[in-house]
């Protein structure tokens, strides 16, 4: 982005929309005729903001609805106008069920004492709910076992009143690595159990979904009926073992500041606090207001980098909870007030939040979720400029 808003110099992040719709219609590609796909949009659409991105996302016919986290983030879909199907991938508490079964929100099941007070909340506001089974192949998280218990447990809810079984799905563990043997048993499990379920009770589940970003991109026996569209879309790779040659991202998140100050000290100065950084020589230090305070992390202390006039700025001393200090002596045009690109393309460097994300211990998903709400978010459309 050319311009900056003024409001905004302090800290930014621009947000792409075009690269996001680019990204889903390129994961579309990869599915069968028939496939639905669900956009992922939990913890603010991993920072990148729910509402506006399911606002531009809402134009595609090819996103069939949203997946979120919690009860919260599906009612704020609702309070702004999205009327897609909504499904909730984790709990929900009782104190949502009103709302939910209101607002036509699916709700993951996996417990008789939830699926029972859902069934009543229906009853008493004359609704059929549509719900979503979790089953646990492999993650040990929430689900049924696809065992006895499981079928029984399936057999409870198809026999309540004001409960529709619209779909049923499993998660994948380890489908973002470059083995995929573990992520192929879990798919026979979750196949094996519906099978079963659909002999044994008769039971047709029109929505059955495994797939998520990585096995969209590298496991498309895994489709079934929907695919759960996350990580990739924001054009972030699952991981490392990932083939990059075989699906075209566009990135959807930069962030930027700029200088505030510049200051040439001589060499044997220490730079913020601990002194763990001492100049070696006469060198030019620009302070940049941002810091963990933001979200950015301090863990980028001594090891990461910005983008100052194209070039790699080398971050010194420790990040503060609002600012942090770069060595610009090897940029003598840098001047107070430059753009400093923290995170995103200056002319042909270009710092990933990949990048960052290795440096500072964690991952992409992490970071992208862990920068937060003092950083504005700037929606725009940059492949169409």
């Amino acid at each position: 982005m050319k311009n900056i808003p003024e409001e905004h110099k302090r800290v930014c992040a621009v947000i792409d929309l075009d690269a996001a719709v680019e990204n889903v219609k390129s994961l579309h590609n990869k599915l069968s005729p028939g496939t639905k796909m669900l956009a992922v949009i939990k913890a603010n659409a991993y920072g990148h903001g729910a509402v506006q991105l399911a606002r531009k996302l809402d134009t595609l016919d090819i996103v069939f609805g949203y997946a979120v986290a919690t009860a919260e983030e599906a009612f704020e879909l609702r309070r702004n106008g999205l009327d897609k199907p909504i499904l909730i991938l984790g709990y929900t508490f009782p104190e949502c069920y009103e709302k939910l079964v209101a607002q036509d929100i699916r709700p993951t099941v996996f417990r008789p004492d939830m699926a029972k007070e859902l069934s009543a909340e229906a009853l008493r506001q004359g609704k059929s709910l549509k719900v979503h089974i979790k089953v646990d192949t492999g993650m040990s998280r929430i689900g049924i076992f696809p065992d006895d218990t499981g079928v029984s447990f399936v057999r409870q809810v198809m026999g309540l009143p004001g409960v529709e079984i619209e779909g049923m799905f499993t998660h994948f563990a380890r489908a973002d690595e470059r083995d995929k043997t573990s992520t192929l048993k879990q798919f026979e499990r979750f196949t094996s159990f519906t099978k079963r379920l659909e002999e044994e009770l008769s039971l047709h589940i029109p929505l059955k979904h495994c797939a998520n970003s990585a096995a969209i991109m590298e496991l498309p026996e895994t489709e079934l009926d929907l695919v759960r569209a996350g990580i990739a879309m924001y054009g972030l790779w699952p991981s490392e073992e990932m083939d990059r040659k075989k699906t075209l991202l566009h990135p959807v998140f930069r962030l930027y500041s700029h200088i505030v100050y510049i200051k040439t000290v001589p060499a044997g100065t220490p730079v913020s606090y601990g002194g763990t950084y001492v100049t070696a020589k006469e060198q030019r230090i620009a302070t940049i207001p941002v810091g963990y305070g933001d979200g950015y992390p301090r863990a980028l202390s001594g090891k990461g980098e910005v983008l100052i006039c194209g070039k790699r700025a080398p971050i010194v001393g420790r990040v503060c909870m609002d600012q942090f200090m770069v060595d610009v002596t090897d940029i003598p045009e840098a001047v107070q007030g430059d753009k400093v690109t923290l995170i995103g393309a200056d002319g042909t460097e270009h710092i990933t939040m990949e990048e960052l994300g290795d440096l500072s211990g964690r991952f992409n998903y992490e970071l992208a979720c862990d920068l937060g709400s003092r950083i504005p978010r700037i929606y725009a459309n940059l492949l169409s400029e």
